[in-house]
């Protein structure tokens, strides 16, 4: 049996299927989980980086837009500068890239536990549980990912997701490609 399907061999709602059963073994594949640690760190500190220019903008714009209502839409402002991380995340791992801008810059890809490409309702939950657990643990996020062999996180493991490296992992879906 093979750990990962070439993305022709199982399509289970439109949704393309990386492997069969669960995430493959560190042992199996190592390749899908090499340096995966600092490439997670390395793409947040991007993402990090993209969304603060897009909330500077954001709130340029907006505070234009405020001034002109007499403060009115502040609030608004406010909340959508909450929501934009959150959208910003779930939008781009729920989407057909399945990463955001750092995790591809970074080759990596969320894929769900089971193989499938994660929709938004998971990409939600596992974004919703980060940001929870940044909140309540800051750093020590990762803190739990040393304990288990596939570098999986707290939100990882309770969205039911794994992070791998795309292009082993494209490596492994057509033998030979580069």
């Amino acid at each position: 049996m093979r750990a990962v399907l070439s993305p022709n061999d199982e399509i289970h709602h439109g949704r393309t299927r990386f492997w069969a059963d669960t995430a493959p073994d560190p042992l199996a594949a190592p390749e899908l989980y090499d340096g995966i640690r600092i490439k997670r760190l390395v793409a947040y500190a991007i993402d990090l980086i993209i969304i603060a220019v897009l909330l500077v903008a954001f709130w340029v714009v907006g505070s234009f837009f405020a001034l002109i209502t007499l403060g009115l839409l502040y609030p608004v402002l406010a909340l959508a500068a909450f929501i934009l991380p959150f959208a910003y995340h779930t939008l781009l791992i729920g989407g057909g890239a399945n990463a955001t801008v750092g995790m591809r810059i970074m080759d990596l890809r969320v894929v769900a536990w089971n193989g499938h490409r994660p929709g938004f309702a998971q990409a939600a939950l596992q974004t919703f549980l980060f940001y929870a657990s940044l909140a309540f643990a800051t750093f020590l996020v990762l803190g739990i990912s040393f304990f288990n062999s596939r570098g999986r996180c707290l939100h990882d493991l309770l969205a039911g997701t794994v992070t791998v490296n795309d292009l082993h992992l494209r490596r492994l879906q057509s033998p030979g490609a580069i």
